[in-house]
């Protein structure tokens, strides 16, 4: 008689990563856009407030870093469309108003502060907005299409293959034996 399940896992195409590889590649991706981005509105804001440079520049590297999530982050293998773009801008407008703030009560607090302390606020700001904006992105943004249809809880037990296993080869084993099966 033949087994029913299948002896070879069947594949559709790549499989997204998970979500500690998915946090890695968004702190990589992210994290380096944001770095190279704080240096440019310190720049920016030499000739501009510094609300406005933070504006100007959030929407460039929000643009970039849309299509580096989608097509190394979340492994979508497609560039992310303008409906992600909108969504993904909505988590940055977030972020934007979390590192506003931050610097903004920076400046209530001390009337001068330096550069560097500057830079540690709005870094600070941008790594606990990064945490909720990857939220955001993983779940709801760049979550497939079948995934936004099952409960969250189903999300994180996905099958992947099937392998028959002889019955004597299981009632042998170690951890059989353990249990005083």
């Amino acid at each position: 008689m033949k087994s029913q399940l299948a002896t070879q896992p069947e594949t559709v195409g790549e499989a997204a990563p998970g979500p500690l590889a998915s946090f890695v590649r968004f702190v990589v991706c992210g994290g380096g856009v944001g770095v190279l981005s704080s240096g440019a509105v310190a720049l920016l804001a030499d000739s501009m407030p510094w609300a406005v440079a933070n504006a100007v520049i959030t929407v460039v590297s929000t643009v970039l870093c849309t299509e580096l999530h989608a097509l190394f982050t979340f492994g979508t293998g497609e560039r992310a469309g303008w409906r992600r773009h909108w969504q993904s801008a909505g988590s940055a407008t977030a972020a934007y108003a979390v590192t506003s703030l931050a610097v903004f009560a920076l400046h209530l607090a001390q009337s001068s502060p330096g550069a560097l302390t500057e830079q540690i606020v709005y870094l600070g700001a941008s790594g606990l907005a990064g945490v909720g904006r990857f939220l955001v992105l993983r779940l709801f943004v760049f979550a497939g299409r079948e995934a936004v249809s099952r409960p969250l809880a189903a999300r994180a037990v996905t099958p992947v293959a099937v392998t028959r296993v002889p019955l004597a080869r299981v009632s042998r084993s170690p951890l059989v034996l353990a249990a005083g099966a």
